[in-house]
């Protein structure tokens, strides 16, 4: 069945523009909370990224929440895969994210994530499109829900990303440059990777609502390049608006783009005979990915593009690493989503154990020759719903 309002990756538009708006947020939560309510107990976490748009949608929300007696605990800024971990922890009835990752300000969606910390499965985003389209009523007095803040998440979201790599490395000596886009990672990654003992440069961490993913981040790394190369760094780290994205620049100041991390964290995998089934990619991963990865008797599946559908094919083989080169990686064996952080961690804690740089430990996958070109369209629409794409 097709769905009415929900994507591949949640819903998503301009501000202002329906269904981005204040009133539609307002239902939304309302039909969301019809959804996940249950009787007079349990909480959904509800975050955001940094764009200015995200307090009045964070605030609708809540309304549409209670209204349909649901309690909410609020997160503010935080990286999608923080609130994806602090969902399936705190043990809430589902996790909101307010986000439209790395787009610029002007833009804001929403995605959610089930108990387990997980994409919400398309049955129950079937059930949130029927309420939307229902009249909108409010419980009683005596059952609204409440909201309150929850103090020490980042903290909590910071203890799992240092958690994801054994205790007894240390990145003393190592100087690193990041970049947090000026979005939800700002007052993470800095922390996480001083506190495992890199000398941290840390650049595009002063969000102001409407410079996020602004010539920063990992679509737009000539900041980070430049920053490598002025404080001699031995290689930077360049997340996206919401923190699922990677992408890396050596001590050269060359990308290091997600194709070739997913083969550097595929390789330690496999030195430490903890590679389980296939590496998953997508159509547009790099054919140099493919051979680098047969040299080591591992395979490559191909999804198609997106990182709901990267899972959802890990997921049927039994893989625990996969993603694309726009830098979606996801270490299932780590978390249950892309994390920035944390696939930036696995990369760092390669370069420690081999003592190479991370320039030579990219040197070892050539990329193949390849063009990749977006094309803008009128209207957002499924490809695969047109007749003359399913001929071609």
């Amino acid at each position: 069945m097709t769905k009415k309002y929900f994507g591949t990756d949640g819903i998503r538009g301009t501000v202002g523009e329906y269904p981005i708006t204040p009133d539609f947020f307002l239902k939304l939560g309302w039909a969301a909370g019809r959804v996940f309510a249950r009787e007079g107990q349990g909480f959904v976490l509800v975050g955001k990224d940094t764009r200015i748009s995200g307090y009045m949608f964070e605030s609708a929300l809540e309304a549409g929440l209670a209204a349909a007696g649901v309690n909410t605990r609020l997160l503010g800024p935080m990286p999608t895969p923080g609130i994806a971990y602090l969902t399936r922890t705190l043990r809430a009835q589902a996790g909101i994210v307010i986000s439209a990752s790395h787009n610029p300000y002007y833009d804001n969606g929403i995605k959610f994530f089930s108990t387990e910390g997980t994409k919400l499965p398309d049955e129950l985003e079937h059930k949130i499109e029927y309420y939307l389209d229902q009249p909108m009523t409010t419980v009683e007095s005596a059952k609204l829900g409440k909201a309150k803040r929850i103090s020490d998440a980042a903290g909590r979201y910071i203890e799992f990303c240092k958690a994801s790599i054994p205790a007894s490395i240390d990145f003393s000596g190592l100087r690193i440059v990041v970049d947090c886009a000026n979005g939800a990672t700002y007052h993470i990654a800095p922390h996480v990777f001083r506190e495992v003992g890199a000398e941290v440069i840390e650049i595009a961490a002063e969000p102001d609502g409407l410079n996020i993913n602004e010539k920063c981040g990992a679509t737009k790394p000539d900041l980070l390049k430049n920053a490598v190369i002025d404080y001699r760094a031995d290689l930077g780290i360049a997340l996206d608006g919401d923190g699922d994205r990677l992408i890396m620049v050596d001590h050269k100041g060359e990308v290091v783009d997600g194709d070739e991390l997913i083969f550097i964290i595929a390789k330690a995998r496999k030195a430490a005979g903890k590679l389980q089934g296939p590496i998953v990619g997508t159509l547009m991963s790099n054919l140099g990915m493919e051979h680098a990865l047969k040299k080591l008797k591992v395979d490559l599946l191909r999804a198609n593009v997106g990182d709901r559908y990267v899972m959802e094919l890990m997921k049927q083989h039994g893989s625990i690493l996969g993603g694309e080169g726009s830098g979606h990686i996801i270490c299932l064996d780590r978390t249950t989503t892309g994390d920035g952080v944390v696939a930036a961690l696995q990369v760092l804690a390669e370069v420690h154990r081999t003592g190479k740089s991370l320039y030579e430990l990219k040197s070892e996958m050539s990329k193949y020759p390849q063009v990749l070109v977006n094309v803008k369209v009128a209207k957002k629409v499924d490809p695969n719903s047109n007749e003359t794409i399913q001929k071609a």
